[in-house]
């Protein structure tokens, strides 16, 4: 009884650390986030991409505030996407909305706005929703909207990658800048916000190529081989093993992966077993089938 005790306030003790981590995270990418849309693009006359992009046009047309109309759209997005993201996925990125939402309505206000160069306005733009995006990513977590529609519409359309589904929502976004603004620049900074924010990410995520590999200890190994495949699409290999102090027959799964995937395999674990065991790993280089040398991605 003792033993089990302890155990348990260990395990709520961790629970208790990665809640607080998820939040610190939130917060500081959030910030990130906002400074990007708010203090960069939000003076600068251009729509980057995204639903952010159209809470942006909206200010600019109605001076609704941008932080609680991008939670607004998210809403639908979320109902219509809540399947193919995944429970886990979705908890913390409504979190991530909401505290994304509140410092962007209520702490950036209080903060001047950039009003120089459009250009640099972009190029700043892209750089802080780059790193905001990416300390989402590095939780588990997202910013929600066009994330979740590129999930859904994969789901329905599993010919198109999420790099063109994304990229083609953005354009949309980025090209209504054109009337609404007054002038084709409009676009041309849109898109160079976007572009800056994608190799930010990239580079935050996979630094210089590296990948990740996911060792996965439970007695359910078929469940979540079924389940990574189908959430994260990522194949499994499994070697039955034996525990050296209990002598129980377990699973061990072996799965590499980006790090930009790392929070589909944990949720799609979390799901299929809440008790399996489950380390991340960081590899140099990942080579062979669905990975690109050098690269550590599909």
């Amino acid at each position: 009884m003792k033993t089990g005790k302890k155990w348990q306030k260990i395990r709520n003790e961790i629970k208790l650390k990665s809640v607080a981590a998820d939040l610190l995270f939130d917060v500081v990418g959030s910030i990130f986030y906002a400074a990007g849309i708010y203090t960069f693009a939000g003076d600068a006359e251009f729509a980057p991409g995204g639903v952010s992009g159209l809470a942006l046009i909206l200010n600019y047309l109605l001076g609704l505030p941008v932080g609680t109309v991008t939670l607004l759209f998210n809403i639908p997005l979320v109902a219509v996407s809540y399947r193919a993201v995944g429970k886990m996925l979705l908890i913390k990125s409504a979190r991530t909305m909401v505290i994304s939402s509140l410092i962007l309505d209520l702490l950036f206000p209080l903060i001047p706005v950039y009003s120089g160069n459009r250009m640099m306005a972009a190029l700043y733009s892209g750089l802080f929703m780059g790193a905001g995006m990416a300390v989402f990513y590095l939780r588990g977590s997202s910013s929600g909207g066009i994330d979740f529609l590129a999930l859904a519409i994969k789901k329905k359309k599993p010919h198109l990658t999420m790099g063109v589904i994304t990229l083609l929502i953005d354009l949309v976004v980025i090209v209504l800048g054109w009337p609404v603004f007054g002038d084709i620049d409009a676009v041309l900074y849109g898109v160079a916000s976007t572009g800056v924010s994608t190799i930010v990410i990239d580079k935050i995520l996979y630094g210089s190529g590296a990948g990740t590999l996911a060792i996965i200890i439970t007695d359910k190994g078929g469940r979540i081989a079924e389940r990574i495949g189908r959430t994260a699409k990522r194949g499994v290999t499994e070697i039955p093993a034996v525990g050296g102090y209990t002598g129980i027959k377990k699973d061990v799964l072996l799965c590499a992966c980006s790090k930009a995937e790392a929070h589909l395999i944990r949720t799609a674990v979390e799901e299929a077993d809440d008790r399996a065991f489950l380390m991340f790993t960081e590899t140099s280089e990942v080579f062979g089938e669905g990975f690109r040398a050098g690269d550590g991605r599909k």
